[in-house]
């Protein structure tokens, strides 16, 4: 696939792309390109007989949009990582659900596991066995007769996290065939990783990236200033 014009930034430390809806970040099926084998092929093509580092600092679902940060270097992948621990580094999502939101904004604190075996969580107690906390917050965009258009910001990283907390809220997403019942006739998932707020781990400069969506989800809102 070709991947250069979704590069939003590179530098000889880290790199910044934008992934379409429904490519793995990595672990794709045998057969089937992923990002980051799509990245490593084009940097591999830029320098012949050398390997390519390539660290993967964060992930995203494959049915979700949006930008994934990678680290060309070992020294660069040690401190994003440090800042990714640490929540140094802001993840903001745009998502659309029908349902309305409780209040305009909130914050949600769940307990999560991943079932054994199965692509899927749940919320749980607390002392459930396993369970892992999974905090976010949300902002309510716009209300339109489509939906809600809402930002997320994401301080956990489990699996499905956003998609588990916002439909046990009672905020299921469109098109989340997994946990919106009503999704059938809904294309397309209506969430995307949408802004990248973080520090340069060489040059401390802080750095910044938004994107809008181009999902069909997302096509009836093209004229929201996000």
């Amino acid at each position: 696939m070709e991947i250069q014009s979704r590069i939003l930034y590179e530098d000889p430390h880290l790199l910044v792309c934008h992934k379409p809806a429904g490519l793995a970040v990595q672990n794709a099926r045998i057969g089937c390109m992923d990002l980051e084998s799509a990245v490593k092929n084009l940097l591999a093509a830029r320098n012949p007989g050398a390997l390519p580092y390539l660290g993967v600092i964060h992930r995203l679902d494959q049915p979700v949009e949006g930008l994934v940060l990678f680290a060309k270097t070992k020294s660069a992948a040690k401190g994003l990582h440090a800042q990714l621990t640490s929540g140094q580094i802001e993840k903001y999502y745009v998502a659309i659900s029908t349902h309305r939101p409780p209040q305009s904004c909130g914050d949600l604190t769940d307990w999560l596991v991943k079932e054994p075996g199965k692509n899927f969580s749940r919320v749980v107690p607390k002392d459930f066995a396993g369970a892992k906390k999974a905090h976010l917050s949300y902002r309510v965009l716009k209300e339109a007769t489509e939906g809600f258009l809402l930002e997320i910001r994401l301080y956990t990283g489990r699996h499905h996290q956003i998609r588990v907390q916002m439909a046990h809220a009672g905020m299921p997403l469109i098109g989340d065939r997994k946990y919106n019942t009503e999704a059938d006739s809904v294309p397309a998932l209506g969430l995307c990783a949408y802004k990248l707020r973080l520090r340069h781990p060489i040059t401390q400069k802080e750095l910044h990236f938004c994107i809008f969506p181009e999902g069909p989800a997302f096509a009836r809102w093209k004229n929201l200033p996000i």
